[in-house]
């Protein structure tokens, strides 16, 4: 690994950490939180393909090439899917529907660790759900992370591609 791609590794780790932060004090703070295990709503319902960084392309990759060989297949067949469709929302090609989980949870994109925490309202990227229990005053004194504090620092961590495009040019069998 090159020292620029340690750094970038090091900045997403980073990164990772002050999300996981600011999730696990809203947590805290909001117990009936809608997000979390089994929630999977907003991987059912997304505006556009998912968009990651070639740093976090870097470590999904690392999960991705855990699965094994079937399981890849699987997402593989949903990926190409994906790049031919044009309808939407779209659901996301690496959740697993019998579960509603994430068979790469611990690599999973910002966008991911982030959704229903952050809000980026120009793009429309928040959850609906939690904003209608905050207008019906089931999640009291809410406060919404910035988005746009999240792209800026992913600005610094190489090319941003969408999912389909990363994964056509994998070759799973070379890592």
């Amino acid at each position: 690994m090159t020292q620029h791609a340690q750094t970038n590794a090091s900045e997403l780790t980073q990164l990772h950490q002050d999300i996981d932060s600011r999730v696990r004090g809203i947590r805290e703070n909001q117990p009936d939180w809608l997000c979390g295990k089994g929630c999977d709503s907003c991987c059912k319902r997304l505006a556009e393909v998912p968009q990651l960084t070639a740093t976090e392309w870097d470590l999904l990759r690392e999960g991705l090439a855990a699965l094994s060989p079937a399981h890849l297949t699987e997402i593989a067949g949903k990926i190409i899917a994906l790049s031919q469709q044009t309808s939407r929302p779209i659901v996301c090609p690496l959740l697993d529907h019998d579960s509603g989980a994430c068979p790469v949870y611990l690599q999973r994109p910002v966008a991911c660790r982030t959704y229903g925490f952050y809000v980026q309202r120009d793009l429309g990227l928040y959850c609906r759900d939690i904003e209608s229990l905050v207008a019906e005053g089931q999640l009291p004194d809410v406060v919404w992370g910035n988005h746009d504090a999240i792209d800026h620092r992913l600005g610094s961590l190489g090319e941003s591609r969408p999912l389909t495009e990363w994964f056509a040019d994998w070759k799973p069998a070379q890592d």
